[in-house]
């Protein structure tokens, strides 16, 4: 599958505001309606992940069940990032977090590899394809970059044009990387966006098409599968496009706003709406299945991982799903068994699967049976940080973002 996991482009969502409120604004000022009964289940409350073994492992393995890792390495990072899970990504050996300057980490040592100042906008995702970095740039001059992730130089750049401000990535396959720019009024205003193609290899404009007014260039989510370019917004829409001319093919409403990420399968889209996950046809929309979690209850932001859907629901329940089907593989309640907190992202070593937790200071990284949904162990730092962990793997090592934090952890 092409990049496209729930790329999220655009601040402007409840979890952001939400993790404003840890650094400073009460829970009481913003009003209790924002976090709700299915955030509060989700966190599990104080006290609500198990503490972590200060037991190391032997020879950089993975410790036993109920035995949380010290860190192989830790560094202080520049990261500035808002809990979407494009702004942590391992690659070439380094391991690099969103943030100004963007820095690249060896990952087997955790020293700097790179360095590069307003290489991107702090939060924006870091879109990898056919070997290269893209971002939107730092200098907001109205260009995107692509770099060489392992050395961190320049090896492509592209403007969409001086009538657009700002154009930003959202998804790259192959051939194009995909942005979306306001539109330039004489007065220097916006009321619209455009959605375009820019080749790869040239820089040059494939193709772009005007958005309906009304739209916003924040929010989106979007993925690249073949011939069809997904998004979804703020907007509750769920749209199609094709990657070849940009014509869209379909748009439908969705029920829910979605906060998170959707993954592609296939032919699919799953989409998770409140208490329904459903799955639509790349072709023409049509739902082709659809799973009902509890009543009262919602679905969490889903991960493919080599060809299985992972995802955790409000009530502490983990999921495993036949992505093509919607087939249950196996349900765990071992979060729930341990008051422990409900993860939002999750990667895949062997036979684990690591999941990492949205903000509270008794969040982390959650390390489970990938076959059963079992809780082995759970990081966490004590840092108290109140940001959202992050979690990638390059398949040696499971590295762990907490703030300004960089864990490496054995896989």
């Amino acid at each position: 599958m092409s990049k496209g996991l729930g790329t999220t482009v655009g601040r402007s969502s409840r979890r952001r505001i939400l993790r404003l409120a840890g650094g400073g604004i009460t829970m009481a000022a913003l009003g209790a309606g924002l976090t709700g009964c299915e955030d509060e289940l989700a966190t599990g409350g104080e006290g609500s992940t198990p503490p972590p073994s200060s037991a190391s492992p032997e020879d950089g393995k993975a410790p036993a069940d109920g035995k949380a890792p010290e860190p192989l390495w830790t560094k202080s990072t520049s990261a500035q990032t808002y809990g979407d899970n494009d702004e942590l990504v391992a690659v070439d050996g380094v391991v690099i977090a969103s943030g100004d300057p963007l820095a690249a980490f060896d990952g087997a040592t955790g020293e700097e590899r790179w360095s590069l100042p307003d290489g991107a906008v702090p939060g924006a995702p870091l879109l990898l394809g056919d070997g290269t970095l893209y971002l939107e740039s730092g200098k907001y001059d109205g260009s995107v970059a692509g770099y060489v992730p392992g050395s961190g130089k320049e090896a492509w750049r592209s403007r969409l044009g001086k009538e657009y401000r700002q154009p930003r990535p959202v998804a790259v396959d192959g051939e194009q990387v995909y942005v979306i720019a306001e539109i330039l009024e004489a007065d220097g205003s916006s009321h619209t966006n455009v959605i375009a193609a820019l080749n790869s290899g040239t820089g040059k404009v494939a193709w772009k098409e005007q958005r309906d007014l009304g739209t916003q260039q924040n929010g989106i989510h979007a993925a690249v599968q073949g011939r069809y370019l997904v998004y979804t917004d703020f907007k509750n829409n769920l749209t199609v496009r094709d990657t070849a001319t940009g014509k869209q093919v379909w748009t439908q409403k969705t029920t829910k706003t979605s906060y998170g990420p959707f993954v592609v399968h296939q032919d699919l889209v799953i989409v998770p709406q409140g208490q329904r996950l459903q799955a639509f046809a790349l072709s023409d929309g049509s739902e082709k299945w659809s799973v009902r979690t509890e009543e009262f209850t919602g679905f969490r932001e889903p991960s493919l991982l080599e060809d299985v859907l992972y995802i955790a629901d409000s009530s502490r329940t983990l999921w495993a799903v036949e992505p093509g089907t919607g087939k249950k593989i196996w349900q765990s309640t071992a979060l729930k068994d341990a008051s422990a907190q409900v993860p939002r992202q999750f990667v895949k070593v062997g036979g684990t699967l690591y999941g990492a937790t949205d903000l509270d200071k008794q969040g982390g990284i959650h390390a489970f049976d990938a076959k059963t949904g079992g809780l082995r162990w759970t990081f966490n730092d004590k840092s108290g940080d109140y940001h959202s962990w992050l979690v990638a793997t390059d398949g040696k090592r499971v590295y762990a973002l907490h703030g300004k934090k960089l864990h490496a952890l054995p896989a």
